[in-house]
């Protein structure tokens, strides 16, 4: 066998061994942003963090962001509480989901069996058993320093087409969510404390005297 034909042979087991490396590591990623997922949803029974949101209308003047706090307990608990440019409340505590606007004076009563379903909250703070239940779940791979996933609801008029979750590592970085009218709603999420919001009374709520209660 002369030099040539050996340096060819070479030259071919390398490409070949660079292609089975490229296939292996496209196959790690693409299993990242799922393994992300179910981490995240098993390996944090609780937690808090910080969050901002931003609306991305398909036209006109995107509205001011959002800020607040949210923290969760497994399974089913959870409040969301937003502090600027005006203050919301939204707790869950296993049974009704209340939300409190202080503006309206009003709270809005909800059964937690129809409103959490497959809704943003449930990756949240569900439980990772439902999930293939309430969404189908596809791996969308890595782009800005993210791994993706996207759950789209099963179920019918839910509010949303399409939630896609950023990771970095099996931390949760971003939502977005797509809705029916094709706008975006981007949330970051940093500060994440895990095993944190274990204190039960920030799951409880109660309306405050004076306010108009709607039960629905």
């Amino acid at each position: 066998m002369n030099i040539e034909t050996r340096k060819r042979r070479l030259r071919s087991r390398l490409k070949c061994t660079a292609a089975l490396v490229l296939t292996l590591a496209a196959g790690t990623a693409r299993a990242d942003g799922l393994a992300s997922l179910h981490a995240f949803m098993t390996g944090s029974q609780a937690g808090q963090a910080d969050f901002t949101q931003q609306v991305v209308p398909r036209e006109g003047r995107a509205p001011a962001p959002v800020s607040g706090r949210l923290a969760f307990q497994r399974p089913g608990r959870f409040r969301w509480e937003a502090a600027k440019p005006y203050h919301q409340l939204i707790v869950a505590d296993g049974e009704h989901v209340w939300l409190w606007d202080p503006d309206l004076n009003q709270v809005t009563v909800k059964s937690q069996a129809k409103a959490l379903g497959a809704s943003p909250a449930a990756l949240l703070a569900g439980d990772d058993a439902r999930l293939e239940h309430d969404f189908e779940l596809h791996d969308r791979g890595s782009s800005e320093g993210l791994e993706w996933v996207e759950a789209v609801p099963r179920a019918q008029d839910v509010g949303f087409d399409s939630i896609r979750l950023g990771f970095a590592g099996h931390e949760l970085a971003r939502m977005d969510l797509r809705d029916s009218f094709g706008q975006l709603t981007r949330i970051r999420f940093g500060r994440f404390e895990h095993q944190a919001g274990r204190e039960r009374g920030q799951f409880e709520f109660h309306t405050p005297a004076g306010a108009d209660e709607i039960r629905e």
